[in-house]
């Protein structure tokens, strides 16, 4: 797998990418990715990772051109998809920080002809709470997206018909929600949405590969996107036509500048994140686990603020974890793929756990349990009574007899960590010659297993 080397960051944190522990993340997370992307078939990926509030990886693997063939590489950019949505989100709650207008004014102050306008808010149409029918919920390019359209006729379209639900009573994605907030941005920035993005967030933070991708197409010397129809062979993807990204998809850009905005997030130069990340409750109580224009969750124990985005030939994944003040980025030129959430999961693994002395202890100690299980036996001295019940002669002779098909083990990979009852719970990859499974551990404080259970992945 050829892959640009860390030479990004380098120049923007010498000091730091030098240090012995993030030269083991850099060697890490190259490792994890490559894996990913041959696992995945993608044709190349880009990544960026903050640590500490700050840039320190930029690498970019395999093929951003398969015809005539061209190597990835960090410079180039990519369509981030619907993580446009934020930066649509952050320009809306910036222009009612400076009073222009408040997100829980109805829409019917811009768009008074809109279904139910006076019913939908600003907010709900930021947090998919607006019952407003998406106009694109396929993994593909509709033959009707190849054609040229605008954002009034996005609207007229889609706005005009009846609501899927009354406004905040449910979660449901909507792209035409998004393209709505656009067009009230416009109304009231008076400028076009791009020219707003630019002044207020993209200039002041340096982004200077933004492209609008709705207006235009990507170079020559930029990634190009691939889909691929079941398992065949990859295949250009085509272009959705002018104007059916605005607002929802419009932006591409490289990992690097994506991840400048998510330093900026983290520092608050752009002081947007508490109303983006703070989650939208539906008119029952119950949350969405969404705020504006990001997904809020816990990964394991931490909390993770994240979108994904696709367009034709392109996939990605941003997550920001601010209680860590790290981010990372994933850029993927294949659409309808998990490949970017399974690539940003690997390297959330080594930025967040693989490190640790007592994780590769661990592991270490789970891949001899492993071959000890191939040969039909475990050492009851590191099991509590109740784990060394659950190793019956039944169960270790269905593991020897499992494991022996599986071939040799080839290395442990480590997976999440979280609390629970006392234990602490660990997550595995064991990745065998002819398949990977799940290994989930559960330690008590002394470090007996509590458990060890093995499952298909």
């Amino acid at each position: 797998m050829r892959r640009s080397r860390p030479t990004i960051a380098l120049a923007i944190a010498a000091a730091v990418v030098a240090s012995p522990a993030l030269a083991a993340l850099a060697d890490g997370v190259d490792a994890a990715v490559e894996t990913a992307v041959r696992d995945a078939g993608v044709p190349s990926a880009s990544i960026a990772v903050v640590l500490d509030g700050k840039i320190v990886l930029a690498n970019a693997y395999g093929r951003a051109r398969l015809d005539p063939p061209v190597f990835a590489s960090t410079s180039m950019r990519y369509p981030v998809g619907s993580i446009s949505k934020q930066f649509t989100a952050a320009l809306l709650v910036l222009l009612a920080r400076d009073g222009k207008l408040d997100l829980d004014a109805p829409v019917a102050t811009w768009f008074p002809d809109l279904t139910r306008a006076g019913d939908v808010t600003v907010r709900q149409l930021l947090s998919h709470t607006s019952g407003i029918r998406d106009y694109w919920p396929q993994d593909f390019v509709p033959a009707s997206m190849l054609e040229p359209t605008t954002p009034a006729a996005v609207m007229r379209a889609w706005a005009k018909r009846p609501l899927d639900f009354e406004p905040g009573t449910r979660y449901q994605y909507s792209n035409t929600g998004y393209v709505v907030a656009g067009a009230i941005a416009e109304k009231v920035g008076g400028q076009p949405l791009m020219t707003l993005l630019r002044e207020r967030i993209f200039d002041p933070l340096g982004m200077t590969t933004v492209l609008d991708v709705d207006r235009g197409r990507l170079s020559g010397t930029d990634a190009a996107g691939y889909l691929r129809y079941g398992l065949g062979p990859l295949r250009p993807a085509p272009k959705e036509g002018e104007g059916w990204l605005f607002a929802a998809a419009p932006l591409a850009m490289t990992a690097s500048d994506l991840a400048t905005w998510d330093v900026a997030l983290l520092d608050g130069t752009i002081p947007v994140l508490p109303a983006l990340a703070r989650e939208v409750l539906l008119a029952n109580g119950a949350g969405t686990g969404y705020g504006l224009g990001v997904g809020i969750a816990l990964d394991g124990d931490r909390r993770v603020v994240r979108h994904g985005g696709e367009v034709s030939g392109f996939t990605a994944q941003n997550r920001v974890y601010p209680d860590d003040r790290a981010a990372i980025v994933v850029l993927v030129n294949q659409d309808a793929t998990a490949a970017a959430g399974t690539i940003a999961d690997r390297i959330a693994e080594q930025l967040f756990v693989a490190g640790s002395p007592s994780d590769s202890a661990m592991r270490a100690r789970v891949a001899a349990i492993l071959e000890a299980l191939r040969n039909g036996t475990i050492d009851r001295a590191q099991l509590t009574p109740n784990a060394s019940a659950y190793f019956s002669d039944d169960a270790l002779r269905d593991l020897r007899a499992g494991f022996r098909r599986l071939g040799r083990l080839e290395r442990v990979e480590p997976g999440r960590r979280s609390d629970r009852g006392g234990l602490t719970t660990r997550t595995y990859r064991a990745v065998f010659k002819k398949r990977s499974l799940e290994v989930v551990t559960r330690a008590t404080p002394e470090g007996k297993l509590e458990q060890l259970t093995v499952s298909p992945e």
